[in-house]
């Protein structure tokens, strides 16, 4: 603590001044007085210096009645500080009464406990000042009285406190006695700070979800078989997002993500599929790679146009010869060697065609497959490299696509057809007068054989006027390479065998060997 020792003589007492007559002085035991202008301001002399007391001089026998008139015990009793300079009478304590001894001239009143408390650890209780001489003493309850630094028991009323109107401060005036820039402590601001600090959180959070969306999550998708029904086209040539796409526009899949992962290693063929809605990637995928889903029309080979125009109509639900009227009324896309004979170009194939397709133009896709295949094959270049056209060619490949029982005998059947006409035979093809006749026959009468058509090969040599049938590729390659023999006749027996001859008296038997297993077997 401070030693405040010897200063410059005192100021003169005044009674209002609230930091008058602080009763406590240094804790090393002296009455020293506390100057509360100590720091910064002149220093008080110390009256006279009082006995030391030490902690072995606190016991309960220094406290009794033949002890009246001397100062007990106490710790840290302070002397008042000096406020005039007269002599300030010597106080005694006892039992919380003070009196003045006899001959000083006044009286002087301790000051309040500046800490406000009713029991001062340094302060017997009950502590009241004495009265003055000739008034009777009375005895006072201990009053907490509130010191020079309590503040008072009430509502806090600024407006700082409050956010009353008048709550703005000053920069570089805290006192606020000169203007300046006005600081406004408002809500707006706080709030404002939150919007910002959720605007970030939020911001982040999206673009962390996103992300693991994107990299992590797997593909949204559906669960089961879906449910109701919906025809999709699927253009050729698309691409697993593509047809991904597609689905997904059309309420199949729920994402293209998870189409693409299904279908990954699949080839998926364009078309018309009949599929659900909210399916499972991997149940679309499997409905379209197994063919269970696709609206597909197949024409198989060597179909005549007059069985691919019925088909297309009961596949389309159209009154019979709607389609084959459309063939003769409709450009087709054939090529103008056909004359316009859509015969032969009617591509056997499968094809992906919806419910709502007009015939006419299911027709120009089989053609348009059958350019495709023709312009694969080379027919133009391969086809003069036979010394035939394309025409012929193609009309070449119906014969054996009509004639051939098994992939084995096509080059043998197109060797003999190369021989024949090589040779000026007529074909004798029982295939031609049953497309003359309309229909489909194992058994070929002499009466057959008279019937008047160009397409009867037994009448006229040389080739028929046009194709009897829609041949496919394999046909088309054996029209171009013929297998080399000198075979002129052939018969299929039974099922399974096709004998092959160069003989007119084996040919003969070979048809006697037939006619007697028709007649086992009951064949017309």
């Amino acid at each position: 603590m401070s030693d405040y020792g010897q200063g410059p003589a005192p100021r003169p007492w005044h009674p209002d001044d609230p930091l008058y007559g602080d009763p406590y002085g240094s804790y090393d035991g002296t009455y020293a007085s506390h100057d509360p202008y100590a720091d910064g301001a002149p220093q008080y002399p110390q009256q006279a210096p009082q006995q030391q007391y030490g902690p072995q001089q606190y016991g309960p026998q220094q406290y009794g009645p033949q002890q009246y008139g001397q100062y007990p015990q106490q710790p840290h009793i302070p002397q008042q500080p000096q406020w005039d300079t007269q002599p300030q009478p010597q106080v005694q304590a006892y039992g919380g009464w003070e009196t003045a001894q006899a001959g000083q001239a006044g009286y002087v009143t301790p000051p309040a406990d500046p800490y406000g408390s009713p029991a001062h650890p340094y302060r017997p209780s009950g502590y009241a000042p004495q009265p003055a001489p000739g008034q009777t003493a009375e005895w006072h309850a201990p009053v907490d009285e509130p010191g020079p630094f309590d503040e008072p028991d009430e509502p806090e009323t600024h407006p700082f406190f409050t956010d009353a109107p008048g709550s703005d401060d000053y920069d570089d005036d805290p006192d606020g006695k000169r203007p300046g820039k006005k600081k406004r402590r408002s809500g707006c601001a706080v709030l404002l700070a939150f919007v910002v600090l959720g605007g970030v959180i939020g911001g982040g959070g999206y673009v962390g979800y996103r992300y693991y969306e994107n990299h992590i999550a797997a593909a949204p998708d559906y669960v089961g078989g879906g449910m109701g029904s919906v025809t999709v086209d699927v253009p050729n040539g698309a691409t697993l997002a593509q047809i991904g796409n597609i689905l997904k526009q059309n309420g199949v899949v729920k994402s293209v993500e998870a189409f693409t992962a299904a279908a990954a290693g699949t080839s998926i063929q364009g078309g018309s599929y009949t599929l659900h809605r909210q399916m499972s990637a991997a149940s679309a995928v499997a409905l379209m790679t197994n063919g269970s889903a696709q609206n597909a029309l197949v024409i198989p080979e060597g179909w005549r146009a007059t069985q691919v125009y019925a088909a297309l109509d009961t596949y389309l639900g159209l009154a019979p010869g709607t389609s084959a009227a459309a063939a003769k009324s409709a450009n087709l896309g054939l090529p103008s060697y056909a004359g316009g004979n859509p015969e032969g170009f009617l591509y056997p194939s499968r094809y992906s065609i919806g419910k709502s397709t007009k015939p006419a133009d299911a027709l120009t896709q089989m053609v348009s497959q059958a350019q495709s295949e023709f312009a694969s094959d080379n027919l133009q270049a391969q086809a003069q490299a036979v010394g035939k056209s394309p025409y012929e060619i193609i009309v070449i490949a119906s014969l054996i696509q009509a004639e051939a029982q098994q992939p084995q005998d096509f080059g043998k059947v197109s060797r003999v057809i190369y021989n024949r006409l090589q040779q000026q035979m007529a074909l004798g093809f029982d295939s031609t007068i049953n497309y003359a006749k309309g229909r489909s026959t194992l058994h070929t009468t002499t009466a057959d054989t008279q019937y008047p058509s160009p397409y009867n090969t037994y009448l006229h040599k040389g080739l028929p006027p046009g194709p009897i049938d829609n041949p496919g590729h394999q046909a088309i390659e054996a029209a171009l390479n013929p297998t080399a023999g000198n075979w002129l006749y052939f018969v299929t027996v039974k099922p399974g065998d096709t004998r092959f001859t160069d003989s007119a008296a084996v040919q003969q038997q070979n048809v006697e060997a037939f006619n007697q297993y028709q007649q086992e077997h009951g064949g017309q």
